[in-house]
């Protein structure tokens, strides 16, 4: 159960952070969001990492340093795919990616989930898939899923999926430094990023404060995503996190009034089913 909770409560930090995200890229481009955002929660995690014990491990740092390029790498090209390609197709095939591969190589490591969690699991997958799908618009005659777009989708999804599987051999005792490693990672590929494109300026003073929000949950659902892989199996715990994209879907109907289509709210009704089976396991 410990296990479940923390997962649960990493999935929901991730998802409200995206909704927050979301709402500020919706008034600048998503990587001016991301220089506040990343460079924010860092010094908060060096901060939190100051008043919590734990050792300073060489391993675990490097595990947290390579944790933080993977995820950095992931959310730029994640905002890359969505900003040029149709977001029905980028999402539920990143997300997908995010929980399938670490659960394989959880599997492969001699992970062996029960029947009932197992079947939970695949519940899960289908899940995570129907929920992130967006309503077909016009717009995505405009954006094609080209190649690049698949190649950028792939990153994505496999670099997601790489920062769980390092996060998860981190350590135990050695505190918050391994993700004071993760996120000034993080952050030095943002700012890489930024150097290579255009968007080099912080955004406006309006967004600023949801940039804030974005990374004050960032480190909630590093933290949680950190505790969630070390109290149990990497091939459920990651599954379980991979369900974000609901809380998301939930903001945006509570809060921008949006419409859920039947395959969301299959997919939500889904990922319920599929949090008490494995809950239950």
């Amino acid at each position: 159960m410990t296990t479940l909770f923390l997962a649960l409560s990493c999935a929901g930090a991730f998802g409200v952070s995206d909704f927050l995200g979301g709402l500020a890229s919706r008034r600048v481009p998503a990587l001016r969001v991301l220089l506040l955002s990343y460079p924010a929660s860092a010094v908060l995690m060096t901060a939190l990492a100051l008043g919590i014990p734990g050792r300073i491990e060489a391993g675990s740092l490097w595990w947290g340093s390579a944790s933080g390029i993977a995820m950095g790498l992931a959310a730029w090209t994640f905002f890359l795919a969505l900003a040029q390609g149709p977001i029905s197709i980028v999402s539920p095939l990143t997300s997908l990616l995010g929980a399938v591969l670490p659960m394989l190589v959880g599997i492969l490591l001699g992970e062996r989930p029960g029947p009932v969690a197992v079947l939970g699991i695949v519940i899960a997958l289908v899940a995570v898939a129907l929920v992130s799908l967006a309503p077909t618009s016009a717009s995505a005659a405009t954006r094609p899923f080209t190649a690049k777009v698949a190649a950028l989708t792939l990153t994505a999804g496999c670099t997601f999926a790489a920062s769980f599987v390092l996060t998860a051999q981190i350590s135990d005792g050695t505190g918050l430094w391994p993700l004071v490693s993760a996120r000034w990672s993080a952050t030095a590929m943002v700012v890489a990023a930024t150097l290579l494109s255009r968007e080099r300026a912080l955004p406006p003073a309006p967004v600023r404060l949801l940039a804030l929000g974005v990374a004050i949950l960032d480190v909630a659902a590093n933290i949680t995503m950190l505790l969630a892989l070390q109290s149990g199996l990497l091939s459920v715990a990651s599954v379980l996190i991979s369900l974000f994209p609901a809380v998301t879907v939930l903001l945006a109907l509570v809060v921008l009034r949006e419409h859920l289509t039947r395959v969301q709210v299959a997919g939500l009704l889904l990922g319920f089913l599929a949090v008490a089976m494995i809950g239950e396991a």
